[in-house]
């Protein structure tokens, strides 16, 4: 693959302290993707803010307002996330929707391919700009417009069960399901703005553990004991 497009949970960086961020496994994550751009393929990135903020999760505030600090919550990941990247000599830049002074650069198209074919791993920050949509749609809408050829799903599970796996010994994992399934089984990958958006622009999806030994590299290698999500 030339492009991919990397979405991180933001609770899979936090590892077992469920919050903030665990420093071990972001440079695990940093040393894997420095693997696979050095081989030649472009990476973009975009980390959720779950470490940090759950806006769905609170009725105290208004929606709006709410989603606004989970923008804010993915724009400190990225921060973070690119500044043990650059320790590790990959070079970065964070973009988002919406200008932050100097901390970020504005998102254009033009502008993240060329920062792609520069060789710096890009930081999709801040999701949509938009109230209302989750990170899920901001990854697919960005996969979309680099013209990713598919999309990473670094989870805290593993690939795609019937059932919550964590809940339930017998779930089981498929292998490979289409996008239309997971929306008809309410399966959770990604919302349904974002799986609907995946469905018609023919974005496909692996979903795999993040956890998992060398995982973002055999994902992008395609040999990964993930799920593959079709469309």
């Amino acid at each position: 693959m030339k492009r991919i497009l990397l979405k991180l949970s933001g609770e899979a960086l936090a590892g077992d302290k469920k919050t903030g961020f665990d420093e071990k496994t972001v440079q695990g994550v940093a040393a894997q993707v420095k693997q696979v751009m050095d081989s030649g393929v472009q990476v973009g990135i975009v980390i959720g803010g779950g470490n940090f903020w759950r806006g769905r999760s609170s009725n105290a505030i208004e929606r709006t307002h709410a989603d606004q600090i989970g923008m804010l919550a993915t724009v400190m990941n990225c921060i973070y996330v690119s500044e043990i990247f650059r320790s590790q000599g990959i070079k970065t830049e964070i973009m988002t929707p919406f200008t932050i002074g100097a901390f970020t650069t504005l998102f254009s198209k033009d502008a993240a391919v060329a920062a792609l074919e520069a060789g710096k791993a890009v930081f999709f920050a801040g999701g949509t700009g938009c109230p209302y949509f989750s990170t899920d749609t901001a990854t697919v809408l960005r996969a979309i417009e680099i013209e990713s050829e598919i999309i990473l799903l670094a989870k805290s599970v593993d690939g795609v069960y019937d059932d919550d796996p964590k809940s339930n010994p017998n779930a089981k994992k498929y292998k490979e399901i289409s996008i239309a399934d997971v929306v008809r089984d309410g399966l959770g990958v990604v919302d349904g703005a974002a799986a609907v958006m995946a469905k018609e622009n023919k974005m496909p999806m692996l979903v795999f553990g993040l956890n998992e030994e060398n995982s973002i590299v055999r994902a992008a290698n395609g040999d990964i004991d993930g799920t593959v999500v079709t469309v």
